[in-house]
C-alpha cells in the first residue's frame, strides 16, 4: 500500500512541476529585442544620450580596436564621445534570438548599417548581444561587433 501512495505522489508531482514550465514565446521576445534595437538607434541618431535604457549597469561592450568599455557609465561615454564629430546614422536588425528554457536570458544576433548623411553605407557588420530580463525588461550585459567591410 505504502508503494502504491509513494507512487502517486511521485506522478502528481511531475505534473504539477510539468504545468509550472513557464511558455517562452521566441516570437515576440525577437520583436521585443527588435523594438529595444530601434530605440537605442533612434536615441544614437538623435544625438542624444540621456537616458539610454539597453544597457544594465553591469554592462560590458567589445568594440574593434578598443579595450573592453566595463559597465553602462563608460559605454554611454564613449557613445557619446562618438557623437561629438558624427552625423551618421545606424540602424540594427535582429536576425535571429536564442531564448534560455525560462525566457530570461537571450542571446540576439543581428546585422547593423551606418550610412552618412547622403545615405551612403559606410559601415556595414554583424553584432551579438546578450540580454537577461532585469525588473520586467530585457537588458544588454554584453554585446559586440564585427564589420564585414574590408580593411582600407
Amino acid at each position: 500500500m505504502g508503494c502504491i501512495v509513494l507512487f502517486v505522489i511521485s506522478c502528481n508531482t511531475k505534473t504539477q512541476e510539468t504545468a509550472a514550465a513557464p511558455v517562452v514565446d521566441k516570437e515576440q521576445i525577437k520583436k521585443d529585442i527588435q523594438a529595444k534595437e530601434d530605440q537605442f538607434a533612434a536615441l544614437y541618431n538623435s544625438n542624444e544620450l540621456k537616458d539610454i535604457g539597453y544597457y544594465a549597469d553591469d554592462a560590458s561592450s567589445f568594440y574593434q580596436n578598443k579595450a573592453p568599455l566595463i559597465g553602462k557609465q563608460a559605454i554611454v561615454e564613449f557613445l557619446k564621445s562618438d557623437l561629438i564629430s558624427n552625423t551618421d546614422k545606424i540602424s540594427f536588425k535582429t536576425n535571429d534570438v536564442f531564448v534560455s528554457n525560462d525566457g530570461n536570458q537571450v542571446v540576439e544576433i543581428g546585422y547593423f548599417k551606418v550610412v552618412d548623411s547622403a545615405n551612403n553605407a559606410i559601415n556595414t557588420g554583424n553584432y551579438m548581444s546578450l540580454f537577461e530580463k532585469r525588473d520586467g525588461s530585457y537588458k544588454c550585459l554584453r554585446d559586440m561587433s564585427a564589420s564585414d567591410m574590408p580593411l582600407k
